[in-house]
């Protein structure tokens, strides 16, 4: 399969290096030509900066874009998006199956993922759910693919604003979380480098002692 990236911002540029293990047959585009041709440099495919070219060339299509300007990307698309109906990833949070498909206006697959910060290096955990069209052999052929960004689990989409709060969001307190850890460590008298090492090893460590155990949290508190 031929994957294709419109949009090649945080998340974007993570999931194409994820995917840049297993595979270089990858299509880069972005609203910015210069990030898109940095990053497949330094990835080893190809990028374009027309979204015409991704939509005709590429049988797996990710949708790295802001909620908010779905439909304007999707829109001039929709054309070459129904002859060819290729599978359409949409990272962007709160926009359902069902709009995406209304955008289109086809029985075209998607897949709906919400991906958290960590799958920069390979630890993330990313949430899908598929509308009806999607090919189970498919799904399994993509997730492989993506093996390098971390651990995908699907979910019910009815489920996806409540992970999206829990997997998706849950880094950036964890980093709040740390950062007050180490602060208090600082007003003790530990010089900050030390106090930030000691705040995230430690949580990082706590994480996998419980998974690891398979004990519950307040077990182990």
């Amino acid at each position: 399969m031929k994957y294709g990236f419109i949009g090649c911002g945080n998340m974007g540029s993570a999931l194409a290096k994820a995917l840049s293990k297993q595979t270089t047959d990858i299509l880069l585009s972005s609203k910015s030509g210069t990030s898109a041709a940095a990053l497949s440099e330094s990835l080893g495919c190809n990028w374009t900066d027309s979204n015409f070219r991704v939509a005709g060339e590429c049988d797996v299509i990710l949708l790295a874009v802001k909620p908010q300007v779905m439909e304007a990307v999707l829109g001039p698309l929709v054309e070459v998006l129904n002859e060819r109906r290729p599978i359409l990833i949409s990272m962007a949070a709160g926009i359902s199956l069902s709009k995406i498909g209304y955008i289109v206006g086809a029985e075209i697959p998607v897949i709906r993922i919400m991906p958290n910060t960590p799958v920069a290096i390979g630890k993330g955990l990313i949430t899908y759910c598929c509308n009806k069209f999607v090919d189970a052999s498919r799904v399994a052929a993509i997730l492989k693919d993506f093996s390098g960004a971390g651990t995908f689990d699907r979910v019910d989409e009815s489920k996806m604003d409540a992970a999206t709060a829990a997997a998706g969001c849950s880094p950036a307190y964890t980093f709040m979380f740390i950062e007050a850890i180490a602060d208090g460590a600082v007003a003790c008298g530990l010089p900050r480098e030390q106090a930030l090492l000691y705040a995230a090893t430690a949580v990082a460590g706590a994480a996998e002692l419980m998974l690891q155990t398979g004990k519950h949290p307040g077990e182990l508190k």
